[in-house]
């Protein structure tokens, strides 16, 4: 499903959010991680390696951008996220970021990925700001799921069976993927930055992976996507049946096809 059907004010939509550290170590095993290229690109942007995680969620981009050097403090309101990510070596605050108290700190870069749409577009564009030091990067970023037409159909046909209303179904059913780079998480997360000034102009950043989901991988993940945590017990289960039939009819596999898309801009150098 390509996070970026994903419309609305979500950041006034928390409750989804909220039920992902419902089981934290299934969320940290199966979400995808984020190209080489994009950790890179950040992290040779920033004037330097101190790094603020916004929703770090249970650390997964954290501990990519530490392995490239980085020092990483995480911002994050679900403590049981916090308490995995803490677990596994990154540093957690817990709040919601608009109102997460700063304590005079400043950091090189800012990253947020998957989790900037649950942050209020201006208010957080302008605490990102304000947090930043001269020539500080900020990066927004989301992978964009996008699997081959036969599997979208298979699965569209499951989710408007059994759950009609989820945002799987909406998501699956629309007849022409938006462009990447008109998504309302983009566009949203743009027009923060360029209402409350203190940046740059904003940039997009595309990176191009593939993966090849396994019928348990896949299975796996779909309690985390979206609201499939707010099904009730009997409609998860018959998705997860039907999805998992679905996927051996056609031998097991498939093939997604990811961009990782970031919204980025800097600070002024002075």
């Amino acid at each position: 499903m390509a996070t970026s059907k994903l419309g609305g004010e979500l950041h006034q939509q928390r409750g989804t959010a909220e039920n992902y550290g419902l089981d934290a170590e299934r969320y940290d095993r199966t979400r995808p991680r984020y190209p080489d290229g994009l950790v890179d690109r950040i992290v040779r942007s920033c004037p330097g390696h101190e790094l603020l995680n916004v929703g770090a969620g249970t650390g997964i981009e954290a501990r990519q951008f530490q392995a490239a050097g980085c020092t990483v403090t995480g911002v994050e309101p679900d403590a049981r996220m916090a308490e995995f990510a803490r677990a596994h070596g990154t540093e957690i605050e817990i709040a919601r970021f608009e109102e997460w108290d700063a304590a005079d700190r400043r950091f090189d870069g800012i990253i947020s990925g998957q989790a900037w749409h649950w942050v209020d577009p201006e208010v957080g564009a302008a605490k990102a700001a304000s947090v930043l030091r001269p020539s500080g990067r900020f990066a927004a970023f989301w992978n964009v799921a996008e699997p081959p037409a036969e599997v979208r159909e298979a699965f569209r046909k499951i989710y408007v069976e059994v759950v009609p209303d989820a945002l799987a179904t909406r998501a699956y059913s629309m007849p022409t993927p938006p462009p990447i780079s008109s998504s309302p998480l983009l566009t949203k997360t743009i027009d923060g930055i360029r209402k409350v000034g203190g940046f740059g102009e904003p940039e997009q950043w595309q990176f191009e992976w593939e993966y090849v989901y396994s019928k348990d991988e896949w299975l796996d993940q779909l309690p985390t996507q979206g609201d499939h945590g707010q099904f009730e017990p009997e409609k998860l289960e018959r998705v997860l049946t039907e999805v998992g039939a679905a996927i051996d009819a056609m031998g097991g596999s498939f093939d997604m096809k990811y961009t990782a898309v970031a919204v980025t801009a800097t600070r002024p150098a002075s």
